[in-house]
């Protein structure tokens, strides 16, 4: 059976644990406290290094992490990833973009608001946070205005590797009640078959 190793509030996990989940896959999950540095154990380490979450593992001693990489390694071969070249690239694409222009500005946010309580010293830091978060929201909201999905028009990995940090942007202040387009979307992907919260319902 698969093993993921995983906090239930953090978004990246959340990825993994709905794609699982959509796919109708057995897994074991392992809760790991971030807070408290589990993460940085000898033991954890040893299954990955670089001791961050999520981390798969697929059989006994073999470990995957990266939340997207391990996203593409589960639906390879199923209806959410693409096998189109081109829609294959595209989804790519927006995991690339949620990674690097969207991440490390929404889930960051969040993480100081929620995790954190916002102390005072991460006041500058959060506002930092704030225009290439709202940036990043810009891009989905102008595409997502004539697109019902990320890519070719049907439920993909793409929309989960971004739905999972904006569906909770709000937690990290961002406000969202002027992204019409966004909105709508975050319903379509609530409303697929299988779904679940964070909280696993």
């Amino acid at each position: 059976m698969l093993k993921v190793y995983g906090d239930h509030g953090s978004g990246n996990c959340y990825k993994v644990k709905l794609l699982l989940t959509q796919l109708k896959q057995s897994f074991e999950w392992v809760e790991i406290d971030i807070l408290n540095k589990e993460t940085r154990t000898p033991e954890f380490l040893a299954m990955n290094p670089n001791g961050k979450i999520p981390l798969l593992e697929s059989k006994p001693g073999t470990y995957l992490s990266e939340s997207n990489a391990i996203l593409h390694y589960l639906a390879e071969g199923s209806e959410l990833l693409p096998d189109n070249r081109l829609d294959h690239a595209r989804t790519l694409q927006w995991l690339f973009f949620e990674q690097y222009s969207h991440e490390p500005y929404i889930a960051t946010a969040r993480y100081i608001v929620r995790y954190l309580g916002t102390p005072a010293e991460y006041t500058k830091v959060l506002q930092e946070k704030r225009a290439p978060g709202y940036a990043a929201l810009d891009v989905m909201e102008q595409y997502l205005a004539s697109h019902n999905y990320l890519v070719g028009e049907r439920y993909s990995i793409a929309d989960i590797g971004l739905y999972a940090y904006t569906h909770v942007a709000h937690e990290g202040g961002f406000d969202l009640s002027r992204y019409h387009a966004i909105q709508s979307w975050l319903a379509r992907v609530a409303s697929q078959p299988d779904h679940i919260t964070m909280s696993g319902e």
